[in-house]
C-alpha cells in the first residue's frame, strides 16, 4: 500500500493471530482485556465524579516511585518497582487533596502542578542515576511493553518423583510444558493483573450503594451515615493499584485512554451506571481483539492498537448513539425542521 502502511493481507492479519500465533496471542489479547476491564470499571466512577484527569496525575507520579524503589533495592523485580509506584500514586491522591482543599487553588491546576512536578522529579532522578543501580527505559515508562507480557512465566515445583513429561502442552502459550517435576503456569504479570481485576470488581459489588451515593450526592452519603471522605481515598487507592499493575504493560501514557474510553464509551449509549459496567467490559473484549488484529497488521505496538481499536469504538458510538449520537442529532432536527414547515403550510391554508 505505501512503505508507512503494509499490504493488507486477510490471512496473515484476521487468521494467523489465531492459528499460527495462538500462544502469544492469547497472553497479549487475556492481559489486555484485563487491564482495560479493570481501568474501565474504576474509570466509570472517575467520570461521574468528574476526576477523568486524576487517573493522568497517579499514572505520570509513579515514575518517581520505580526510580527510587530502584535506587533503594538495586532490583528490576516486580515487588519494590509495586511498592515503590503505590506510595507514590498514594502520595499524589494526598497532595492533590491537600493542595486542593488548603489553597485556592481549584483541583485541575492543584492535578497538574501535581503530576507534572512529581513526573518532572521522575525524570531528574532517572537522567542523574543511569547507572547500575536505575536503567530504566524512557519509552517504556511511557508506553510500556505488552507484546514481552509471555515472555516472564511463573513455575510451581510440583515436589519430588519420577515425573518426566517431555511433551510440550500448547495451550494459551507456547512455553507451557511440564519438564521434570516443575509446571509452567502463567506470566506473573496476567496473574498479577487477574487478581487485581477480579478485586476490583468484588469491592465494587460490595460496596455498589457507597460508591454511587458519594459519587452523586455527598450530602446525602452524610445523611446515610456513608462517610464521602473514607470512600473518596479508598477509590483512589484502588485507582493507583490498577495503574501500577497495568504500567509495565501500558505504561503511564495509554493507561489514561484505558481509564477513560470505556466508560465515555458506556456513558453515550446508557445512563445507568449497571449498564454501563456491562458495556465496560464489551468495550475490552472488542479493543483488545481490535487492537491485536491491527497491530498484527500494522507491525506496531499492541497497546497502542487495543487504544486506537477502542478510540473507534468510542466514535462508533458518538455517531450512532440511539439517545446522543450525530446521526439522532442529524435526523432529528431534519424531522423538526420538516414537522415545522408542515405546520406553517397547514396554518396558510
Amino acid at each position: 500500500m505505501s512503505e508507512f502502511i503494509p499490504a493488507f493481507d486477510w490471512t496473515r492479519v484476521m487468521v494467523d493471530p489465531w492459528t499460527v500465533n495462538l500462544p502469544v496471542t492469547l497472553w497479549i489479547g487475556l492481559m489486555g482485556f484485563l487491564i482495560t476491564a479493570a481501568c474501565g470499571l474504576i474509570g466509570n466512577y472517575l467520570i461521574l465524579r468528574r476526576m477523568a484527569l486524576v487517573g493522568d496525575a497517579i499514572s505520570h507520579s509513579v515514575l518517581p516511585g520505580l526510580a527510587i524503589a530502584f535506587l533503594f533495592s538495586h532490583s528490576l523485580k516486580t515487588l519494590p518497582m509495586f511498592i515503590g509506584a503505590l506510595i507514590a500514586g498514594i502520595v499524589t491522591t494526598v497532595l492533590i487533596e491537600l493542595i486542593h482543599k488548603k489553597t485556592r487553588v481549584k483541583q485541575d491546576a492543584a492535578i497538574g502542578i501535581t503530576f507534572s512536578s512529581l513526573f518532572a522529579i521522575g525524570v531528574i532522578i532517572i537522567s542523574i542515576g543511569q547507572t547500575d543501580a536505575v536503567h530504566l527505559d524512557a519509552e517504556c515508562v511511557l508506553y510500556g511493553e505488552i507484546a514481552f507480557v509471555g515472555f516472564d512465566l511463573v513455575q510451581t515445583d510440583l515436589g519430588p518423583g519420577p515425573l518426566s513429561v517431555v511433551e510440550k502442552i500448547p495451550v494459551l502459550n507456547s512455553e507451557i510444558f511440564l519438564s521434570g517435576n516443575t509446571l509452567t503456569v502463567a506470566p506473573p504479570g496476567v496473574i498479577r493483573m487477574a487478581i487485581v481485576t477480579g478485586v476490583t470488581l468484588l469491592l465494587i459489588l460490595v460496596f455498589y450503594k457507597e460508591l454511587l451515593v458519594t459519587s452523586f450526592d455527598s450530602g446525602l452519603s452524610s445523611s446515610l451515615g456513608i462517610n464521602a471522605t473514607v470512600m473518596h481515598y479508598a477509590l483512589m487507592g484502588m485507582l493507583s493499584v490498577i495503574i501500577v499493575s497495568a504500567f509495565e504493560a501500558v505504561g503511564a501514557i495509554l493507561v489514561i485512554a484505558m481509564l477513560i474510553l470505556p466508560g465515555a464509551t458506556a456513558s453515550l449509549l446508557v445512563h445507568r451506571l449497571p449498564p454501563m459496567f456491562g458495556l465496560t467490559l464489551v468495550h475490552a473484549v472488542f479493543s483488545s481483539i481490535g487492537g491485536i488484529h491491527l497491530a498484527t497488521w500494522l507491525n506496531c505496538s499492541p497497546a497502542g492498537a487495543m487504544v486506537v481499536a477502542g478510540s473507534v469504538l468510542f466514535v462508533a458510538a458518538w455517531v450512532f448513539s440511539p439517545s446522543q449520537g450525530l446521526l439522532r442529532r442529524w435526523f432529528g432536527r431534519k424531522l423538526e425542521d420538516l414537522t415545522e414547515d408542515e405546520a406553517q403550510r397547514l396554518s396558510k391554508g
